[in-house]
């Protein structure tokens, strides 16, 4: 194979069964890397703005980061990009597990699809004789059936050691927050956020499945060796918490700082209910054992089951700290079990839990404003803190029955249905329900939710980590106050750069708390593929991928207008921590503009665009 930073994908057309194998030059993987920043020049090549994401002239385009496959620590994801039929925008879905690694050792970095098939079908990616090889299999007997078991049927008909990404029945009903559910239900890991797993769905295709053989190739095998020796144990050390207690560890933590939504964002404190839905609980009563994605020394993955009471046989992945906190404490529900069962459903049928518990609050509030009627949810009051409410959605959003015909499109568009108001509790940023971290605990959060590039995403700029004891080292800006404007747009910008990075070279973000990570990380790159690069090298790629799928939005439509956030999360919290605190948004994007040289209305300016290679 050859050496990981000069590969090659495979381009499939739907449509007409057209498999091509084409090659990736070093010099774009140079300039944008691999993942969603290869995706992302790819697609801008070929945008074309009038196609609605799920036309089946609109490609999706799955790539592995630049380390997944190797032995670098958490060095296993991919992304699966495209527009999302959600928000209508740049969206990247980005999944761990062992998926990409697999993809990887079939000699092949990704895979674009276009066109749609005539039926069901999925694609297995193998070893042939000659190289990697692509077939296009019948899938009509997996059509309808749930993740978890498509994912053993897929596995029955291909090899056992092989792995698979799967759709569910919401991909298939091209519900717009559809998920991509790999790992079935040993390892559940998602690709879940902008609806790819709708995108799949409208080209017929149920699953990707891969088994491949071939190691992936180092500039030098030794040095990068002695770099992961090095870097493993600092890891291990720093993220013990996940590692012992997986995302939900900090609950109570985040609760304490004013930074957990509770009462679909108008709330202010959960202390009871969020050690009831915490990591502790769930270590203490239901966790059998720990799950690892592939090159990873965290293993933060949970795997338990639940043997007593109404939802006795859950067994499965846990829930992460964003599900507990969409299908929890925004809903005031403090029962662990009903919450893991309700991420059960929402992993067997394909469904992203962030915007699913985003919607669901949203329908709750407007319940509660007599906007939605008991006729409209089969008899099911949704009221606050009911369990059986919080089934009912989802069942009624599957099914786009009741008021699931509407809440099925998101909370945008269900807002825009009901009207009368609604948009006050419709919280999203472009569409994309706004991920569970408050920017009214961390003040530059506000500036990175309303830039973020595929909408209300904490996973683009993480800015909220000092707030968790995580001290500033070389990638921060300037040591920042959580409650201050001042700085936040410098300290959005940073983080956004540099978490930026870890998507495209495959790495997961966990890793990337550990300050030695980032600082060796021209070491690490240097061993894996030769290059000479530099730190500076590194915050100039992750600028110009910011910047690259800024410029896509601009042409899909996207004006300084959209850069904002819901009433409701610039509205003070009542109580906590963060009581009464509130950032100055427009303060800060004037900041955050003129830093990143942007004009005023939000464009990169000719200057910019040159200094980046755009």
């Amino acid at each position: 194979m050859t050496h990981p930073y000069a590969g090659q994908y495979f381009y499939i057309d739907l449509t007409t069964g057209d498999i091509q194998l084409r090659p990736i030059a070093e010099a774009d993987v140079r300039k944008y890397l691999l993942g969603s920043g290869y995706a992302a020049k790819l697609y801008a090549e070929d945008l074309d703005p009038a196609l609605d994401p799920l036309d089946p002239r609109a490609s999706l385009y799955i790539f592995n980061g630049l380390l997944t496959g190797t032995f670098a620590p958490t060095g296993c994801r991919s992304s699966w990009c495209g527009r999302s039929p959600l928000t209508g925008i740049w969206n990247e879905a980005n999944v761990g597990g062992h998926i990409g690694a697999e993809l990887r050792a079939v000699g092949v970095d990704g895979l674009v699809l276009t066109g749609r098939a005539e039926q069901p079908v999925y694609l297995y990616l193998h070893d042939g004789p000659d190289g990697p090889f692509a077939e296009i299999r019948d899938a009509r007997d997996l059509w309808g059936l749930d993740t978890f078991d498509a994912y053993d049927a897929l596995l029955a008909q291909t090899d056992p050691k092989a792995r698979a990404a799967v759709i569910g029945p919401a991909g298939e009903a091209l519900i717009p927050f559809a998920a991509i559910l790999q790992g079935g239900r040993d390892h559940s890991r998602a690709a879940a956020r902008g609806g790819m797993g709708a995108v799949l769905g409208s080209k017929h295709v149920k699953a990707i499945v891969t088994r491949g053989k071939q190691k992936p190739a180092y500039g030098n095998a030794d040095a990068f060796r002695t770099v992961v020796k090095e870097l493993t144990p600092l890891i291990k050390r720093h993220q013990a918490g996940a590692s012992l207690y997986g995302t939900t560890g900090g609950m109570t933590g985040t609760e304490l700082r004013g930074d957990l939504p509770i009462h679909n964002w108008a709330g202010g404190t959960f202390i009871e209910g969020a050690h009831a839905l915490s990591g502790q609980v769930l270590r203490e009563k239901y966790v059998t054992k720990d799950t690892f994605c592939y090159a990873c020394p965290i293993g933060c993955g949970k795997f338990i089951e639940i043997n007593s009471g109404p939802h006795a046989g859950t067994r499965g992945e846990a829930a992460e700290y964003e599900t507990v906190a969409a299908l929890g404490s925004m809903l005031e529900i403090d029962d662990l079990e009903a919450v893991n069962h309700a991420n059960e459903i929402c992993n067997r049928l394909g469904l992203d839990t962030i915007s699913a518990g985003g919607v669901i609050a949203f329908a709750f509030e407007a319940f509660e404003q007599g906007l939605l009627t008991l006729e409209e949810t089969d008899g099911v009051p949704l009221t606050w803190g009911s369990v059986d409410a919080l089934f009912k959605a989802l069942e009624l959003i599957l099914a786009r029955r009741g008021a699931g015909a509407y809440l099925a499109q998101g909370t945008r568009a269900a807002a825009a249905h009901l009207g009368h108001g609604s948009e006050v509790y419709a919280v999203h940023v472009k569409g994309l329900e706004v991920a569970c971290h408050d920017p009214r605990a961390f003040f530059s959060m506000a500036t990175n939710y309303a830039t973020a590039n595929r909408g209300g995403c904490h996973l683009e700029g993480l800015t909220y980590w000092p707030l968790y004891g995580i001290e500033p080292d070389a990638w921060y800006p300037v040591p920042y106050e959580r409650f201050s404007d001042a700085g936040a747009a410098a300290h959005a910008i940073a983080f956004q750069d540099y978490t930026g990075l870890y998507n495209p070279l495959g790495l997961c973000k966990f890793a990337g708390k550990v300050g030695a990570l980032y600082e060796r990380l021209p070491e690490l790159l240097q061993a894996a593929t030769g290059w000479d690069i530099s730190t500076a090298e590194l915050r100039l790629i992750g600028e110009r991928l910011f910047n690259l799928k800024r410029l896509i939005n601009l042409r899909l439509g996207i004006t300084a207008a959209d850069d904002t956030l819901p009433r409701r999360l610039l509205t003070p919290r009542p109580s906590g921590e963060a009581a009464g605190k509130v950032p100055d948004l427009a303060r800060q994007l004037r900041e955050y503009y003129a830093l990143r040289g942007w004009d005023e209305q939000g464009r990169p300016t000719a200057a910019k665009l040159a200094e980046l290679g755009l």
